[in-house]
């Protein structure tokens, strides 16, 4: 059984195939260009690549999987929104899994595991994973009031761009796991579960307002 398994969630553009076996998912095929403004334009090459890796077809798959975020609100609506179409398209079910879960679900082996991705304005989306599993978050907020008690290493591309507030921890700057998102979802995969609302978790208000109403002139 073969997983479409798709994040946009980071500058990570990742699309990967993998297959549900006996014993655990493996990966069959990845490709993940790296471009904070380029998901609408690598996406759709990236899931093709994926495919071509894994010497699968559109018509091999049998369920999607999309990282739900947090992330920033363009990139991440543009794979909601694949993962959601295409599913639709080809008859799927489609399951939402947080894009924080790919990575600390990628590092089974850390007892108290932060994952920190890129949330701009000097902030970093964050959750706390124990063995690969998450006990706490997501949430944002300033790398530097982020509480460290207990924490063994910090994961995610801000692991990296706060290296100096975390230079006393191990750092690994991985990005949303494929293999790890299927993980995450395997037993609603497993079970026919009907497809999942794919909700972006935003946590936080756009930069861009509406308008408001033009201001009464007087005359």
């Amino acid at each position: 059984m073969l997983v479409l398994a798709l994040d946009t969630s980071t500058p990570a553009v990742t699309a990967g195939v993998v297959e549900l076996t006996d014993h655990a998912p493996q990966l069959r095929g990845m490709h993940a260009p790296h471009d904070a403004r380029g998901h609408g334009e690598l996406l759709a090459p990236a899931i093709r690549a994926a495919l071509d890796a894994a010497g699968a077809r559109v018509a091999d798959l049998r369920a999607v999987v999309a990282g739900l975020g947090p992330g920033p609100f363009t990139g991440l609506r543009v794979g909601l929104v694949t993962a959601g179409v295409l599913a639709d398209v080809r008859g799927l079910p489609v399951y939402g899994v947080c894009s924080l879960d790919g990575i600390g679900a990628a590092l089974p082996d850390q007892p108290a595991l932060l994952v920190a991705t890129d949330a701009r304005r000097r902030e970093v989306y964050w959750a706390r994973y124990q063995h690969g599993r998450r006990v706490d978050g997501p949430g944002v907020g300033r790398a530097a009031d982020l509480e460290l008690d207990g924490v063994t290493a910090v994961a995610g591309p801000g692991a990296e761009l706060y290296a100096e507030t975390w230079a006393e921890l191990p750092r690994y700057a991985a990005y949303p796991d494929p293999t790890a998102l299927v993980g995450v979802a395997l037993d609603r995969i497993t079970a026919g579960a009907p497809s999942d609302p794919l909700t972006p978790l935003y946590l936080r208000r756009p930069d861009a307002t509406v308008p408001g109403a033009p201001k009464p002139v007087s005359q």
